[in-house]
């Protein structure tokens, strides 16, 4: 193993593939899996709850505060941006702290911020307390990735990863119907209460659930291994590609998301503002995905199960653009789906390809993810703000063009790389 390798495996202390204590790694069947998935599930309930709660809300924080989606969207889009400066430090954190201790640290704190947001006065102060709430939340999903590609068998990574994911979906869905019902009733402020709320009540779940991490060896923190950690992902042809599709898959949904609120009350579908909140049931079809995407992976391979992803949201986006409510909502089936099977598809193969530092590349990963959503929210706000709804399509479908492109090129490595050993072959 070369020097720079060494290094970050020291530095972030997991297992090598091929020690005899990986046979003890958690499998279908076994009562500790079950609990695993259980509490990985509800941390990512408690984890998009928190991370979204502002959004089904935008609406009414536009009229409310008197802001433009533009302005409005700052506060869905600063707890990502602040996730996304915190993931590293987090995941440094989790190496010499343990992955369980890192994850409740982080979830009871993003929690505790939460409770204080509905007493924010105004715009600055909401987007300050979401960009800590972000920062405080970002040791749970970095560290839930590397906890499961050490703790789950690989031939169960997949449907495992799959199932967090599933539970994002959850979580995404539950916080914003929740925050979005309560606001339409009684105001923004309580409809963030609710979700606070519900957020607790995942995290204890959570804790209650988890099992110790068995394959976890503490170390010390160590700048210069963690640099050399980093330098070797970012040198790593395929982990940037996957960074790069969660980017950008995280950019349509941020686009689409961010906005379709206050396209729904507008014309000509002018929604209540209660209707227009339910949308987000349509996260249900992001559980499905996410729990499928293993399996689609297994038939069609990780690039096939991708141009899948990329093919469903790019028909989701253009049916979007008709004037018509069962267009609007059967595209936004078909975005979601296609969001969630790229991501759980991208996120899986990360662990997978990262022999040795996975906390770090789960964080540099989730980085390029949450910087995605903070950059296609905004600027699919923006777009909406100047051109309305065929202005946040656009940005989602020059995302799903970029995310081909990336998909084509790495298939034709694939291809080129199958066909040299043959060629050499047939030389000597």
């Amino acid at each position: 193993m070369p020097p720079a390798s060494t290094g970050a495996a020291t530095a972030v202390g997991a297992l090598p593939l091929s020690s005899p204590a990986a046979d003890l790694r958690l499998r279908p069947g076994s009562r500790d899996f079950r609990r695993s998935n259980l509490a990985l599930f509800a941390a990512g309930i408690a984890t998009f709850v928190l991370l979204y709660s502002t959004q089904g809300l935008l609406p009414l924080l536009s009229s409310g505060l008197h802001l433009t989606p533009g302005q409005a969207s700052w506060t869905a889009s600063a707890a990502t941006l602040g996730l996304a400066l915190a993931l590293l430090p987090a995941s440094a954190l989790s190496d010499r702290y343990g992955r369980t201790a890192v994850m409740t640290g982080s979830v009871v704190a993003a929690s505790v911020i939460a409770l204080a947001l509905p007493f924010a006065p105004g715009l600055g102060a909401l987007v300050a307390l979401r960009v800590l709430q972000g920062a405080a939340l970002a040791g749970l999903p970095a560290t839930a990735m590397a906890y499961l590609a050490e703790e789950v068998h690989p031939s169960a990574l997949a449907s495992a990863m799959g199932l967090y994911v599933a539970g994002n979906s959850i979580g995404g869905m539950g916080g914003r119907l929740v925050s979005g019902w309560v606001g339409a009733a009684w105001g923004w402020r309580w409809g963030l209460a609710a979700s606070a709320l519900l957020a607790l009540l995942a995290a204890v779940a959570f804790r209650l659930l988890i099992p110790t991490a068995r394959h976890f060896r503490r170390t010390p923190v160590d700048a210069r291994a963690l640099a050399g950690t980093i330098s070797a992902h970012l040198r790593n042809p395929l982990l940037l590609r996957l960074y790069a599709l969660g980017m950008l898959f995280m950019a349509v949904f941020g686009a689409v998301y961010n906005t379709v609120g206050f396209r729904l009350i507008a014309a000509p579908f002018d929604l209540p503002q209660s209707v227009a909140a339910s949308i987000f049931v349509v996260y249900l079809v992001g559980t499905a995905a996410s729990a499928g995407a293993g399996r689609l992976a297994a038939r069609l391979g990780r690039r096939g199960a991708l141009y899948v992803a990329i093919g469903l949201t790019t028909a989701g986006l253009l049916l979007s653009l008709a004037d018509s409510l069962p267009c609007a909502l059967l595209g936004l089936v078909l975005i979601t789906a296609g969001f969630f099977a790229g991501h759980a598809t991208a996120s899986s193969s990360v662990g997978r390809t990262a022999q040795h530092g996975r906390a770090q590349a789960s964080a540099l990963y989730l980085i390029a993810y949450y910087l995605g959503n903070s950059l296609g929210g905004t600027l699919g706000a923006d777009a909406y703000h100047s051109v309305g709804w065929p202005g946040s399509a656009t940005v989602g479908l020059i995302a799903m063009t970029l995310a081909a492109g990336v998909t084509l090129y790495a298939t034709r490595q694939a291809m080129a790389s199958r066909r040299v050993p043959a060629t050499a072959t047939l030389r000597t």
